[in-house]
């Protein structure tokens, strides 16, 4: 890829962050219309949450493969048909007649994101050469997650409470469009030296695994467990032909090696801990915020900026803190936040105050601000160069599927606690149990933050680097450099 100016190096930066914006803004500003959703389509919990997950489920399933992909056809390419599908996407749904449409056509606008953030992130770091520049690049593109969980919840509320709930998805349609404008013009075209062979029987294994897996956890208060027994058998079918599988390729889609470092695996169980307490956060705040007291879209929107402001505010400073010390200490602060927030709804019915109920979403925001650097940093750390961008791949995934099943898990002991019982006033005591598993989630990230940064994992990461140097120099092919967070 030709020398690009300094002006047109900001403007595809600029381009990149339009593309994680609008992904965003549409996880956050969307659970704030939860309730509007559910009155103006008549949706049961369970129906809110397939209104999340089938999102977040098929991003999860396609963000490794849409990053393979775009190495071996084009970023660009893949990058704008990603637009394309995207803003189509949104477009349907907010034209989606009933509550099964609108969740097939978060499934569409679902294919269109996974080929968004990761192929984005490909072209940054193809784009910003110099590793300073890079560094600051990525800096800027991670303080967009922080704007759109601030901007996120009160944007909603805007929107919910002077147009409606479908207006969320008409903010998407000229962001989209001049991002793809823009990227036609002004976008180069890159791909990989040599990039990964597709691994189609991974891919289908990864879709029934994370797919039945959540079926089985969202019906199960409905369906009862002898219906969705099926689903929690294909799952573990799915898992057990991958183990098998996976290590028989040489170029697998998901490199099994890789869990013998112990910073990369405890990277991937801090980000699906942290995100699912996320996703069940949003989910546990809306509902009661709205549906137990009465607030409107607008003023629960507001109610989640001492959330989302900390976020905001931490992000960058656990950036510059995993620069100059590493991973540790921010993984330590953000599990002790989180635990803290989930102990005190859990223990203490934070709801029920307006003082404990600041104190615990300040708590979580904090929490959530301090986790995110670190992941990425922690799942690479001790990988080779050529294998940075798969590992961080499977650290993107695993955020995505914390998500997943944050809200899948959360909405099931919810749904399960309210039963039959008049809503208001079984909603906190029903709750209780999901802040409980929050709590969980948050000791997770403080205990894996401990344990798999020291000197012991350290070691793990390099014995298990050398041995992927030695065999990738055996077979001659290197792995796909397509990075993601």
């Amino acid at each position: 890829m030709p020398e690009l100016s300094p002006r047109r190096r900001l403007l595809v930066l600029a381009i990149c962050c339009m593309s994680l914006l609008i992904v965003s803004l549409d996880v956050t500003a969307l659970n704030v219309a939860l309730p509007a959703m559910q009155r103006g389509l008549d949706a049961s919990t369970s129906g809110l949450q397939w209104t999340i997950d089938a999102y977040t489920l098929v991003l999860a399933s396609l963000l490794m493969l849409a990053g393979s992909t775009a190495d071996r056809i084009g970023r660009k390419r893949v990058f704008m048909a990603g637009l394309v599908v995207f803003t189509t996407g949104s477009a349907l749904c907010s034209l989606a007649p009933n509550l099964d449409a609108l969740i097939a056509f978060r499934m569409v606008q679902a294919v269109g994101g996974s080929m968004l953030n990761p192929v984005a992130m490909s072209i940054i770091t193809n784009t910003f050469t110099d590793p300073r520049e890079r560094a600051r690049a990525i800096g800027v593109w991670g303080a967009v997650v922080g704007i759109s969980m601030a901007a996120g919840p009160l944007m909603g509320g805007l929107l919910v409470e002077s147009v409606g709930w479908r207006s969320i998805f008409w903010v998407n349609l000229p962001v989209g469009l001049t991002a793809l404008l823009l990227t036609l013009r002004h976008v180069p075209e890159s791909r990989a030296p040599q990039a990964r062979r597709p691994d189609p029987v991974g891919q289908v294994l990864v879709i029934a695994l994370f797919g039945a897996l959540t079926y089985a956890i969202i019906e199960a208060p409905n369906s009862g467990l002898t219906a969705v027994l099926p689903f929690a058998g294909v799952a573990l079918a799915a898992l057990l032909g991958l183990t098998w599988y996976e290590p028989r390729r040489t170029e697998p889609l998901i490199d099994l090696r890789f869990f013998r470092s112990a910073p990369f695996s405890g990277a991937t169980v801090i980000a699906i801990s942290a995100f699912a307490a996320l996703g069940g956060f949003l989910f546990l705040s809306t509902l009661y915020l709205q549906n137990v007291r009465g607030l409107d879209a607008l003023h629960a929107g507001l109610w989640m900026l001492p959330m989302a402001v900390p976020t905001f505010l931490c992000a960058p400073l656990s950036g510059r803190l995993v620069g100059s010390r590493g991973p540790r200490l921010p993984l330590l602060i953000a599990g002790s936040a989180m635990t803290a927030s989930g102990i005190l709804f859990a223990a203490f019915e934070a709801e029920t105050s307006n003082i404990a109920l600041f104190l615990g979403y300040v708590l979580f925001g904090i929490g959530f601000g301090f986790v995110n650097a670190p992941i990425t940093n922690t799942a690479v750390s001790g990988m080779p160069r050529t294998q940075a961008g798969v590992a961080a791949a499977v650290a993107s995934t695993s955020r995505q599927l914390g998500q997943t099943l944050g809200v899948a898990v959360i909405g099931a002991v919810l749904a399960a606690g309210v039963g039959a019982s008049p809503y208001r006033s079984a909603f906190v005591s029903a709750a209780r149990p999901g802040w409980w598993i929050l709590a969980g989630c948050g000791l997770a990230v403080l205990l894996l933050g401990a344990l798999t940064n020291g000197r012991w994992a350290r070691g793990t990461a390099e014995r298990t680097a050398a041995r992927l140097e030695g065999a990738e120099r055996n077979s001659g092919t290197p792995a796909s450099t397509t990075p993601a967070l």
